[in-house]
């Protein structure tokens, strides 16, 4: 029987070997055997796969699509054509292509599932297939809107793949079918087995459907879309992600002995010491669907560290902005007993949400990663080895720290997992969707008691490490002259920052247009009294606007940048394709 299973093993995976740069049909894949779909184990075998589909560090945190190297928020030494809104039609796109041969391998299972004999033994499976799927398709709606729809596996020779595209709210309802399809079949978190974590979970495919539902209840309300179809659609995001909280599966991550540090350290957790606490993955309640990664069975693989720890992230002033006071303010307002004292570079750090501290570096202060590295965990580590005050000499002045480990380790083998969903997400998710289900365009508020019971859960994720900040009300918004909506975006930006949200929030919103062309802005630069010493070791080349350095200018964004071009390839083969608007 093993031998069996090893060949059956070896069949299954056979077709999934590479994804072709051009969309691959032929029907030689549809692996016609049925010897290889007899048992549940088979369906599990195949569905293996799947779990290689979704985004990482190499997507999310390195340049891709969703990567906030894509946004407002982060350039480099040379610019990114997309953050920069001058990318062209590209002869082919593995964006789109790869998706659809990924559909297509998750339409086999569906087949081949319809006529097993005992359907309840393999619906765990099946559940799975429509939950990738579903995500293959929202990738292609973010990136594309209009697509085109299929739920079979078909060859190249099929008239439907010489259709028109379907309208984006086929996409969206068969998204939304597939995944309220697929939640009744997957298991609870907690009695998926010790093999088997890291598969799909039940509170994996509810949030995941209160990310498109709210992503495509905005990108309507936005552009003055269906009402009724809004409503609807942002009920779903907060009816979906109610569901998660409501399970009490997840938490946010908040040990107490990590205090104010503990969003930082949620982000480089590892089965090693890899913190002061000495806490592991398993205290991790927060991730609800990661890809996972271990130093010595699946590391990482890039050299995530190098590449995060003050180096080509070059983070800009708008992010460091919209970090608030201590006091809950932003830092602008004129009620604001925080502000700013840019009398010394570490001074903008001061009295500000901890999260700045736990994801910027300060200059003057002194970091670790894994060349100048822990070994106590204490601060006697400052004196074990040359771990010299960090004063940056390139890039924006502004650093990053996310995702940059403390340990030993060497470049690549980090092990630490990037979380697809997490439950700060759901939570940010749950509240946006009630306050837009009561508030009009202009963000008028309509209902203040059902917007403040769902900030509640907002303030879960901001008082995480900022335990002393007022929590974010109506009546606070109110007393401070705040507008809702732009605090409770503030909110999701800051605390998603570096996970590949930023570029897809400016697009739903509608406001790349205004946010996308501004010029990317450094630090507000000085030679003079405690600024000289960083002043000593850096002369930066840029010019200055209002003071700061101005790092990245001549951007551009148009309504056509709101959605990507069909590569000419694939219009070559299908003429009834068409293309976006303003390609």
């Amino acid at each position: 029987m093993k031998i069996v299973n090893t060949i059956k093993t070896i069949l299954l995976l056979s077709v999934v070997v590479t994804l072709p740069s051009c969309l691959d049909l032929d029907p030689q894949d549809q692996m016609s055997d049925a010897n290889l779909w007899q048992t549940p184990n088979d369906y599990k075998l195949y569905a293996n796969q799947f779990y290689e589909w979704t985004r990482d560090f190499s997507s999310a945190v390195y340049d891709g699509p969703h990567s906030d190297t894509r946004s407002d928020l982060m350039t480099s030494s040379s610019y990114n054509e997309y953050s920069k809104g001058i990318n062209n039609i590209p002869v082919s796109d593995g964006n789109y292509t790869g998706a659809y041969t990924k559909i297509r391998y998750a339409n086999i299972l569906l087949q081949k599932a319809e006529s097993y004999p005992n359907p309840t033994d393999i619906a765990r499976y099946v559940a799975e297939a429509k939950f990738f799927r579903a995500y293959e398709y929202f990738d292609l709606l973010q990136l594309f809107g209009d697509v085109i729809v299929v739920t079979e596996p078909i060859d190249i020779t099929d008239p439907k793949m010489n259709a028109p595209r379907d309208d984006r709210s086929k996409v969206v309802d068969l998204i939304i079918e597939d995944l309220k399809q697929a939640i009744p079949d997957l298991p609870k978190e907690n009695v998926i087995a010790t093999a088997d974590k890291g598969r799909v979970s039940q509170g994996a495919a509810q949030a995941f459907l209160s990310r498109v539902a709210l992503y495509e209840g905005t990108w309507q309300k936005f552009r003055t879309g269906d009402v009724t179809r809004i409503n609807d659609l942002l009920d779903i995001a907060a009816e979906a992600a109610w569901e998660v909280i409501d399970s009490k599966q997840y938490e946010i991550f908040k040990p107490a002995e990590l205090g104010t540090d503990a969003y930082k350290y949620l982000f480089i957790l590892e089965d090693v010491q890899s913190n002061p606490a000495n806490i592991k993955k398993d205290k991790n309640k927060e991730y609800i669907f990661s890809r996972r990664h271990d130093e010595v069975i699946a590391p990482i693989g890039k050299n995530i560290t190098k590449n995060c720890f003050a180096n080509v992230q070059w983070v800009t002033r708008k992010l460091a902005e919209m970090y608030l006071g201590a006091d809950g303010l932003p830092i602008d307002n004129a009620q604001s007993t925080a502000g700013v004292d840019y009398s010394t570079p570490d001074n903008e750090y001061a009295k500000r949400d901890n999260r700045m501290t736990n994801t910027l570096m300060a200059p003057g202060r002194k970091y670790w990663n894994n060349n100048a590295s822990h070994t106590t965990w204490t601060d006697a580590d400052k004196a074990a080895f040359d771990n010299k005050d960090f004063y940056p000499t390139s890039g924006s002045g502004y650093n990053n720290q996310k995702w940059a480990t403390e340990r030993n380790v060497k470049d690549e083998y980090e092990g630490y997992d990037f979380p697809i969903i997490r439950y700060a997400e759901v939570l940010l998710n749950y509240a946006e969707a009630v306050f837009e289900r009561n508030a009009d365009a202009e963000g008028n508020i309509m209902d203040a008691s059902k917007v403040d019971a769902a900030l509640v859960y907002l303030n879960q994720v901001r008082q995480r490490v900022n335990p002393n900040m007022p929590g974010l009300t109506t009546s606070f918004a109110t007393t401070h002259n705040l507008k809702m909506r732009e605090e409770i975006r503030r909110e999701r930006t800051v605390e998603l920052f570096n996970e590949g949200f930023r570029i897809d929030d400016l697009k739903r919103w509608k406001t790349a247009e205004t946010e996308m062309p501004e010029n990317m802005l450094g630090v507000k630069w000085n030679t003079s009294g405690d600024w000289a010493t960083w002043a000593g070791k850096w002369s930066p080349s840029y010019s200055l606007e209002d003071g700061c350095l101005l790092i990245e200018t001549n951007r551009v964004w148009s309504n056509k940048n709101y959605l990507y071009p069909l590569p000419s390839d694939q219009r070559q083969l299908n003429p009834n394709i068409g293309q976006n608007p303003g390609w």
